[in-house]
């Protein structure tokens, strides 16, 4: 709805404001109210259209200040308001929007996006708070989207991949829009998506910068591990980074580590229970440095103890020392463990003999055997880890003993011969299975124990043991059982004889005569065993004998006399087991087996038959179940399983129980019973079904089972499971009519039968039924108003009974006969408003069937006539005429202030007419807005103009007319004065365009939109007529350069900057001075390539200077400039050339020290360096007082680190940096300092404790040669103690006042150690547990000593005296 006195202003892109006008008698008053209004709609058109037109510094600023999605919120009808309240309006605006659409219970809190910068992480921001009246198992998540645009309002385009909280703005992103949407993911359930939109993308700051720095790899030693930097580049080119590693002992400071100068580092035994650190400094392919990042690991762990390339050195013979010999891993070595173990000739085993030891001097009982060495890992912490052994070959006896057989010689040393065995035979036959022995003669002694070992072979001669296959292990026993493996090969035998003393002597061998020969395939016991009863299980079992057996043939047969030959049972043949069916009860069960070789040589069969008769079981039921619905009705049935023999007439007896309480519940199906146990039985009915009747109803029924065999054998009764209770039958509708007539505007309705139990709330559902069988749900009360839809269709009717308990029956269906139409009536008519030119459609009612083309007049009259007189319009007075005869009709000018009335003839479509209705609208026909069309401007004559436009919108007023001019960047500016239609051209207009402004008014001072006309031509004076093309009018002459010249020196790191020389001629100069439009540079570096020289643009080099470059020393530059005139036209280039490029002197730039301003942290000294390529620059530290210029050298630190100590408390550092290049000049040296050094934190409170009683005591425990001693401190003097032991008294080292020379000096390759120095004759060396304690100690001391010092250390700590 419009307000009254209000006009819109468009602010472009699609928007409109309604602002408030005064009234006409109101012209003149002014409030602060309105001209805040004007401002902020006047800001507003600022803020849409800020990339279209230039805004002054505080516009600017002030657009600024509001969100990015501003604009959008704008679109969509957000409330403007002031810029610091912005932000949450606009997100309470856009979360209002979202509400709906967002996961039940959870709120949005924040959804905005990080300022984003080139090449730099920009993170999006979507919070979400959950009710806390909700709870939920779900964890809510978020899927993204990011988009770029042109603008907020811009379509934005999709990033393809990027589907993170995270994205890194490109260099061709600079000055656009990102925008990310963000859905909620629930479950299985994803919502639309919400949305942020940014700032525009920022140019890099050329400065690299880690944003994360991580190690990766197990922190065990001999592993490898990776440094990982994630870089923002920040719009430089990415480079090689500068990686280096550390390592820190525990309470030291790092030192790095030669050689690991890359990212990946193995680790050492070295760096065992130190803490490594990683530092990175990101570096351009410009050579900017971005800040070092380090990273600390833990410490570095021991691998598990092991041992590799075990093994045996020295020779194998007697009396020599062999030495076992392995290479250890895994941290320091501690006490590992040694064993030697000899091979027991009986067994095999290993028998231990030598621990402790890696070396081992072999003796006469190791001769003939061979010996293990097992190495045991164990680390120095205790840790063992897994052995690993080594096996030496076969001791020998050594070569050199005379006699080498002493230990066999009896007492008279009278040498025997070693034991011999003859006339070895094989005894027994040789056939499978069989058992065959072996004998034999054995001289040289008494027989002991010989050994025997058995072998087979192919062959019938013998070869050595060439081809013996083993079927036994060497043992004492000379009896062997011929396996079934050997059939078909020869026999072997081994015999080694053996005296008792256990000399053995050389093997003899012996073989068969004959191969071992197979027996026929037979059974040497055939059973069965099993009850011979009903289900019960018989199982048959063999032996078998005669080669490998094949598929033996089994079949189970009946019997009815133990004599016939029975009959086989199909469903058990080639099974060994058989459950006895109810077929076998009474006769007698046989198994037979026929053996069967492998070869398929078959065995004589042999049958086994059972002792009894198979038996039946007796008689019971396994189960008993009532099968049908517990419904009225219904017919149960019995559903039983019978077990044992042939079920004979069971017996059957119905019951049905008292129910004396029952409730129903509504919930599923649910039903609460309770019983006072009794049954009753059912008469009359002792079948195996029932019919459930009405007297069941609330009972339940169960049901008794006799079980009884066909030889009237009886079983135990059986007592089902109850069913119930029992309730009544389905709902039923019986019959089912219409009441009422078939006639549109008719309300139908019905009768129906129930029948079924209470009957409850039935359904009713209409359907309208259309011609090609289409249903369509109309309603579901109990009756049905017939429509205009309904007309030539058929009505259709669901009844479905339910009943009381919830329970429904089938639905019942009728169908009506085809449903008529209605007589036409007009029910209504009435016209809107009415303006000029705006299309009338009149709001009429009608009913009685499908309407029709109805008749239409529409008359213009002066004067509002009434209700009598509308009826009788065609002879109404003179001042009524006919201006149409369609439904709708447009208002002209001439019925602008005149009523509309409009005659209706209401008509079906076949063609039957109602009574006519007559309607005149509420007030006369309204002026249109007023608009102008097609203003242009045309040319009088030379230097006059005029302008031009059609009106529309009722009768025109006083319309305003305007002048702008544009210039050549196009901006417009309105010409103060011109307010008529003719313009007179002025000398300001020249080299510009005019338009002309039509703001229409009405006659009754209602004002429309200003429209401008195209620009004219550019406007030119005509002195400068001969310089003008006379097709074109653009000025002939083209823009000159004479010369271009640069200046400055061709030096790195200097600035070039190209001049150029304008023409002398008048006319270059006329041209120069008003038709130039910009000029453009662009810079080139040479290349050569052999004797020619070719230049390479320089990108992103576009202004008039240049800054020399380290890449571009030795090589030559060049600028080209070009000039553009406002016609677009550009001049020829000129060039410039220097010569090749020098490079600078060396110097370093921006020193400084970075560090946290501690005595215990790390400070580094960081520069940029220029002046060609950097050589072994020199870095010296310093210390400084704080107001004193003298500067104390720090010896041996001369590196780019350097950690500070107690000794730099109250010191400023300082490091002087003298670059030099690599051709060995050097520049000016540099220096930078810190702030003074102050104590750590907890150093510090600790010092002041200390210094606050007055009097301390210290213990240092000792280590290594310093022994352990207690220092004894206090205002006056120091003192160094002895501890007494059992054998001496506690006594003084030294004794001293703080007096000078008293000083204390401190050791920067120990932490822990430090020396106090009371002269040159008495001095101690003390070691405490920490740098912290050492640290404690010393700042005390010198505390203590202050009045002897030039500078008090109170000052220095900062402690209040």
């Amino acid at each position: 709805m419009k307000l009254p006195h209000s006009s819109y202003i468009s602010l472009g892109k699609g928007f409109d404001v309604e602002v408030f006008h005064p009234p006409p008698h109101h012209t003149h008053t002014h409030t602060p109210i309105l001209e805040a209004l004007f401002w902020d709609v006047y800001v507003l058109r600022k803020l849409v259209l800020k990339l279209t037109e230039d805004l002054s510094r505080e516009e600017l600023a002030l657009a600024k200040r509001y969100p990015p999605h501003t604009a959008l919120c704008i679109r969509d009808g957000w409330e403007f308001c002031h810029p610091d309240h912005a932000a949450d309006s606009t997100l309470c605006f856009l979360s209002e929007q979202w509400k709906d659409h967002l996961p039940s219970g959870y709120q949005l809190k924040e959804a905005s996006i990080d300022q984003p910068v080139e090449q730099d992480a920009c993170h999006s921001h979507f919070v979400f708070v959950q009710d806390s009246t909700v709870s939920t198992d779900l964890q809510l998540g978020l899927k993204y989207q990011w988009f770029i645009g042109e603008r907020p309002l811009s379509i934005f385009v999709a990033i393809s991949g990027v589907t993170s909280e995270v994205y890194w703005p490109k260099h061709e992103d600079i000055g656009k829009f990102l925008k990310v949407e963000c859905t909620p993911i629930l479950g299985e359930t994803e919502y639309p998506p919400i949305f942020a939109i940014s700032s525009p993308v920022s140019r890099g700051s050329g400065i690299p910068k880690v944003v994360n720095l991580e190690v990766r790899g197990e922190l065990v030693e001999g592993n490898i591990i990776k440094g990982f930097a994630e870089v923002a580049w920040c719009g430089g080119t990415p480079g090689k980074g500068v990686a280096s590693w550390l390592r820190r002992k525990w309470n030291s400071s790092p030192v790095v580590i030669a050689g690991a100068e890359d990212e990946e580092y193995r680790l050492t035994v070295d760096d065992i229970d130190s803490s490594l650190v990683f530092m990175y400094t990101p570096v351009t392919e410009e050579g900017a440095k971005g800040e070092p990042q380090y990273k600390y690991t833990d410490f570095i762990k021991a691998a598990s103890p092991s041992v590799r390339n075990v093994c045996i050195t020295g020779d194998a013979v007697e009396g020599n020392i062999i030495k076992g010999v392995g290479e250890y891993f895994g941290g320091r070595e501690g006490p590992s463990k040694f064993e030697w173990l000899r091979e027991n000739r009986d067994t095999g085993e290993f028998v231990l003999v030598s621990t402790g030891t890696s070396e081992y001097t072999l003796t006469k009982e190791d001769v003939g055997r061979q010996l293990a060495f097992v190495y045991i890992p164990i680390n120095f912490e205790g840790q063992e880890g897994e052995s690993v052994s080594a096996v030496s070959p076969t001791v020998r006896q050594d070569a050199s003993d005379p006699f080498p057989f002493r230990g066999l010689l009896s007492s008279f040393m009278i040498p025997l011969a070693p034991p011999k065995v003859t006339n070895v035979k094989i005894i027994g036959d040789l056939r499978e299975n069989s058992k065959i022995t072996v004998t034999g003669t054995v001289t040289g002694g008494t027989e002991g124990s010989s050994r025997v070992q058995w072998f087979k072979t192919t062959s019938s001669s013998m070869d050595g043991e060439n081809g013996l296959e083993a079927v036994s292990t060497s043992k004492i026993a000379k009896a062997f059982r011929v396996p079934l493996g050997a059939v078909g090969y020869y026999i072997v035998v081994k015999y080694t004889p053996m005296t008792p003393d256990g000399e053995s002597g050389e093997p003899e061998y012996v073989i068969s005569e004959r191969a071992v020969e197979t027996l026929p395939p037979s059974l040497n016991f055939l059973s069965i065993t099993g009850d011979c009863i009903e289900c019960g299980i018989l199982t048959a079992s063999y032996g078998y004998i005669g080669g490998h057996e094949g598929k033996s043939i089994y079949n189970w047969y009946l019997h009815e006399v133990e004599t016939d030959i029975g009959t086989q049972i199909p469903e058990v043949f080639g099974l060994l087991q058989y459950r006895v069916s109810k077929d076998a009860i009474g006769k007698f069960i046989s198994f037979q087996c026929t053996p069967v070789r492998d070869d398929g040589v078959v065995g004589e069969p042999r049958t086994c038959m059972g002792q009894e008769r198979v038996r039946p079981g007796s008689p019971k039921l396994l189960s008993l179940r009532i099968v049908g619905a517990a419904v009225e009705g219904t017919i149960l049935s019995v559903d039983k399983k019978y077990w044992g023999g042939e079920e004979g007439d069971s017996v059957f007896r119905w019951f049905r129980e008292f129910v004396w309480k029952i409730a129903y519940y509504n919930t599923g199906a649910s039903i609460a019973t309770c019983s006072d146990g009794t049954h009753c039985e059912i008469r009359c009915n002792t079948t195996s079904s029932y019919m459930l009747s009405l007297e069941d109803i609330g009972f339940f029924v169960s049901v008794s089972c006799e079980p009884v065999r066909s030889d009237w054998a009886r079983g135990p009764i059986v007592l089902s499971e109850q069913i119930g209770p029992i309730i009544p039958g389905p709902p039923t509708c019986q019959s089912l009519e219409f009441l009422g007539s078939m006639i549109e505007g008719q309300r139908l309705s019905f009768v129906a039968a129930y029948s079924g139990g209470e009957r409850g709330n039935c359904l009713y559902e209409w359907f309208r039924v259309k011609s090609n069988g289409v249903k369509e749900k109309l309603s579901t009360e109990e009756f049905l108003d017939l429509t205009l839809e309904d007309v030539g269709k058929r009505i259709e009717l669901v009844y479905t009974p339910m009943r009381k308990d919830g329970i429904k029956g089938n639905p019942r269906t009728i169908v009506s006969d085809v449903i008529a139409p209605a007589n036409p009536v007009g029910l209504d008519l009435v016209i809107p408003d009415c303006c000029e030119n705006n299309e009338i459609i009149p709001q009429k009612k009608y009913f009685g069937g499908q309407e029709g083309v109805g008749d239409y007049i529409w008359y213009r009259t002066k004067n509002k006539l009434h209700e009598s007189a509308l009826m009788d319009i065609s002879n109404a007075c003179e001042d009524v005429f006919v201006c149409g005869k369609t439904l709708t009709y447009t208002p002209s000018l001439e019925d602008v202030g005149a009523y509309l009335a409009l005659y209706w003839l209401p008509t079906r479509v076949d063609g039957r007419c109602g009574r006519p209705l007559v309607s005149i609208s509420d007030s006369p026909v309204a002026p249109a807005f007023p608009v102008v069309s097609n203003v242009h401007v045309k040319e009088l004559s030379s230097g006059v103009y005029t302008g031009e436009g059609e009106y529309f919108g009722g009768h025109e007023g006083s319309s305003l007319f305007s002048w702008y001019r544009e210039t050549n960047d196009g901006t417009i500016c309105l010409i103060n004065g011109a307010n008529s239609k003719t313009y007179e051209v002025a000398d300001t207009d020249y080299t510009c365009r005019l338009l002309y402004g039509y703001t229409p008014v009405r006659s009754d001072s209602v004002v429309g939109e200003l429209r401008l006309s195209e620009p004219t031509d550019i406007i030119l004076p005509e002195e400068i007529e001969f310089l003008l093309d006379e097709d074109t009018g653009i000025i002939v002459e083209l823009l000159r350069v004479e010369m271009l010249a640069l200046t400055g020196k061709a030096m790195e790191g200097d600035v070039l900057t190209a001049v150029e020389v304008i023409p002398k001629s008048e006319i270059q100069q006329c041209v120069w001075s008003k038709y130039k439009k910009d000029v453009r540079y662009r810079w080139f570096c040479s290349s050569d390539e052999g004797d020619t020289k070719s230049f390479e643009p320089l990108p992103a080099q576009h202004s008039c200077s240049y800054k020399v470059r380290l890449e571009d020393i030795g090589r030559c530059l060049r600028c080209e400039c070009m000039v553009t005139d406002v016609f677009g036209r550009s001049s020829e280039p000129a060039y410039a050339e220097t010569a090749p490029i020098v490079p600078g002197i060396p110097r370093i730039d921006k020193l400084e020290i970075e560090g946290r301003g501690f005595h215990t942290n790390l400070y580094a000294v960081r520069g940029i360096y220029s002046g060609g390529k950097e050589g072994k620059s020199r870095i010296q530290w310093l210390r400084s007082m704080v107001g004193s210029p003298d500067l104390i050298s720090i010896q041996g630190e001369t590196g780019r680190m350097y950690e500070a100590y107690v000794d730099d408390v109250g010191y400023r550092l300082v490091a002087i940096y003298t670059p030099v290049r690599e051709d060995g000049v050097e520049g000016q040296p540099v220096s930078a300092s810190t702030d003074p050094i102050a104590v750590e934190p907890d150093v510090f409170k600790e010092v002041k404790q200390k210094l606050d009683l007055g009097a301390v005591k210290f213990e240092g425990p000792g280590e290594g040669s310093l022994e352990r001693r207690i220092l004894e401190i206090n205002r006056k003097r120091v003192k160094v103690v002895k501890p007494g032991s059992k054998t001496s008294f506690p006594s003084t080292e030294i004794r001293g006042t703080f007096a000078p020379p008293f000083h204390v000096e401190l050791f920067r390759n120990d932490q822990r150690r430090f020396k106090i120095v009371v002269d040159s004759e008495n001095e101690v060396d003390l070691m405490v547990q920490s740098r912290h304690m050492r640290d404690v100690i010393v700042l005390v001391i010198r505390g203590l000593a202050q009045r002897f010092n030039s500078t008090s250390l109170n000052s220095l700590l900062k402690i209040e005296t």
